[in-house]
């Protein structure tokens, strides 16, 4: 009998605005737009917790933020420090999966069936695989687990 198939869905918490406020102290607790400027035509790419509040989401005209928080800070996005974080968060998930299928720069779905750590539990494997980003990115990630990637990612 084939053994049961254990998948993790692992994403990074508002992971823009997350990386901006780590990396800007100042930035912190404070309604943060990644994206463009107010007064364009762009768009919200992401928004820190403090931001949602107010009623903001990804792909929000910006106009559209800054009349639902005119106190919010906007910033442009740093594709290629987002990267870079992406990069050392796909290094983690390697440790402990034997397929990993990323979805975006912040999100993946890891193939741990096979894997031994910890006894084979996926459970506590997530929970190390988001101990691992937390110290060494400093950074937050939610995980799923399952038999299957779709109830993975709703978990």
């Amino acid at each position: 009998m084939a053994k049961q198939r254990k998948i993790i869905h692992v994403d990074m918490d508002a992971f823009f605005a997350s990386v901006e406020q780590r990396d800007h102290p100042e930035y912190k607790g404070k309604p943060l737009i990644v994206g463009g400027q107010p007064n364009s035509r762009g768009v919200v790419a992401a928004c820190s917790y403090e931001a949602r509040k107010y009623g903001i989401h990804s792909a929000m005209p910006c106009s559209r933020a800054y009349r639902l928080c005119s106190h919010a800070l906007f910033v442009p996005p740093r594709f290629e420090a987002y990267r870079e974080v992406s990069n050392q968060i796909r290094d983690i998930f390697w440790r402990y999966a034997t397929e990993v299928e990323p979805l975006s720069l912040d999100e993946a779905y890891l193939d741990v069936t096979y894997t031994e750590a910890f006894n084979g539990s996926a459970t506590m494997i997530a929970q190390a695989i988001k101990r691992e980003i937390l110290q060494e990115t400093r950074l937050t990630a939610s995980a799923g687990v399952s038999y299957n990637k779709f109830l993975a990612k709703i978990a």
